[in-house]
């Protein structure tokens, strides 16, 4: 019987193997996809973790929502800052060096912040996690972006976001469920463990990608070292133009002219960071896209912060059922943040070329249409279908506008330009936790300023979903230009 069970399980373990493989493109992709998640991942553990023992911290220390608010803002705000220097780095030297000594140092502060015998510790332990994860998002996008082409950017995104959405749902997991059982510095130790997992598994199996394209992975390709691998793929490309790819080809076949005063003439690898940012922000599609993404993140963040607060409050249920609805809520946003990369993709094949800017519009709209009344109701049935499907529709829209910024920013550019766009959403993450809190004081408090608060912050999303129009009309000359600069600027 045990033997007959071991078969069977292992059968199991293999054909979810396989499908996993067919969705990602073969081995190699799912390789490289669930590392980058997993580094996503970590960043999203950390901030659940710290909302699923709010309570226990406020008893400890003797605080309150506003500066529940802090702690998680803290390393936002100083994320914001390294992200830029950071930026630079990425787009000179190995990224994978880069991921090793960012985790690295991220195992060590959530193990810091575990200790922390004050507020005052623990502010200064997660002021020190907001450095490191500053390397995350720019790492990823450049690494992305020299891995897969640019017709497989939608797919791909959508999955490795998925890996923040993941971290998220078991940070708020293991910290609710330990709070209960030990106390809450448990949940920061626990968290800690998988990272150093993470760190052997980046040095032995992502290898330092070539720039520009030329070692993108083939569909079904089964290695990223061997013949099979990233020198094969070198071999095929041939040279750095291949980066322009079949989307920026067909944007030229439709005859869209790029803008003559933005198309780059040497290699900007070397230029400095802010002439890199003055660069960045003439494009307009550039800066419409990581608004409407900084206004997304802002509403998931003050949401995140004080979901736990709120729901147990709310609804009248315990921590422990709260941590079970955010599972459920987390696997919606999986499977949304998957369907919008699947869905742009789908689109792109069928012609519509701007469909990266038209999915996250819809998206954004459908989420506040959702949310809303999933906030106001008081059914917990109800308003957990409602926050699922909501959360669905607002992570849809993140893996489209992701892969939209690398169709129109130069690949030497992928670094700086994902710093720039971090810097700008980590202010507004971390500035949404404070100011929900303040909000939420002013509007009386508890369960039921809260509500308002959540009601209010859809505003912004509802203008993330508004700048889809003005990005229509931008998309596809920025995607030109990218794709002339490419050409223009290749050996």
């Amino acid at each position: 019987m045990l033997m007959r069970a071991s078969i069977t399980d292992g059968g199991a373990i293999d054909r979810v193997k396989r499908w996993a493989e067919r969705k990602a493109g073969g081995p190699a992709r799912l390789q490289v996809i669930i590392l980058l998640a997993g580094v996503l991942g970590l960043d999203g553990a950390d901030k659940a973790t710290v909302s699923a023992v709010a309570a226990s911290l406020k008893d400890v220390f003797g605080i309150g929502n506003t500066e529940i608010g802090v702690l998680i803002a803290v390393t936002s705000f100083v994320g914001a800052i390294f992200t830029l220097p950071i930026g630079v780095l990425v787009d000179r030297i190995e990224r994978q060096k880069i991921l090793v000594c960012a985790v690295a140092l991220w195992t060590l502060a959530m193990v810091v912040s575990g200790f922390a015998g004050s507020f005052t510790f623990l502010l200064i332990a997660r002021a020190c996690l907001g450095a490191v994860t500053a390397a995350a998002a720019p790492t990823v996008a450049s690494m992305t972006g020299d891995f897969f082409p640019p017709r497989a950017r939608g797919d791909v995104y959508g999955m490795i976001l998925a890996g923040e959405l993941v971290g998220t749902g078991i940070g708020f997991f293991i910290g609710g469920e330990l709070e209960s059982l030990l106390n809450w510095r448990w949940s920061f130790f626990l968290i800690a463990l998988p990272s150093v997992l993470l760190i052997w598994a980046i040095w032995r199996f992502l290898p330092e990608p070539a720039r520009g394209g030329q070692s993108w992975i083939e569909v079904g390709q089964r290695d990223l070292t061997t013949e099979q691998g990233t020198a094969y793929a070198r071999r095929r490309h041939g040279n750095s133009s291949s980066a322009i790819g079949r989307t920026q080809e067909a944007v030229q076949r439709a005859g869209v002219q790029p803008r003559e005063d933005l198309i780059l003439r040497g290699d900007p690898s070397r230029r400095s960071l802010w002439w890199a940012l003055r660069y960045l922000i003439k494009i307009p599609t550039y800066v419409l896209l990581i608004i409407a993404s900084a206004l997304g993140y802002y509403f998931f963040a003050g949401i995140r912060a004080f979901a736990m607060v709120y729901l147990t409050q709310h609804y009248h249920v315990s921590a422990s059922t709260v941590s079970a609805l955010v599972i459920v809520v987390g696997l919606g946003a999986i499977m949304g943040v998957i369907l919008g990369g699947r869905s742009s993709s789908w689109l792109l094949e069928k012609g519509v070329l701007d469909a990266r800017i038209v999915v996250p519009g819809v998206a954004l709209l459908i989420a506040v249409v959702l949310i809303a009344p999933a906030i106001w109701t008081r059914s917990a049935v109800i308003g957990t279908a409602l926050l699922a499907f909501g959360a669905a529709a607002l992570a849809a829209a993140n893996a489209p506008i992701d892969a939209a910024r690398l169709d129109i920013i130069h690949p030497r550019l992928w670094g700086r330009a994902e710093a720039g766009r971090m810097a700008i959403r980590a202010a507004l993450q971390g500035g949404a936790p404070i100011v929900f809190g303040w909000v939420s004081g002013m509007l009386g408090g508890g369960d039921r300023g809260l509500e308002w608060t959540y009601l209010l912050m859809l505003i912004p999303v509802l203008a993330a979903a508004s700048l889809a129009i003005p990005a229509r009309h931008t998309y596809l000359r920025d995607v030109a230009t990218a794709a002339a600069s490419v050409k223009a600027t290749s050996p």
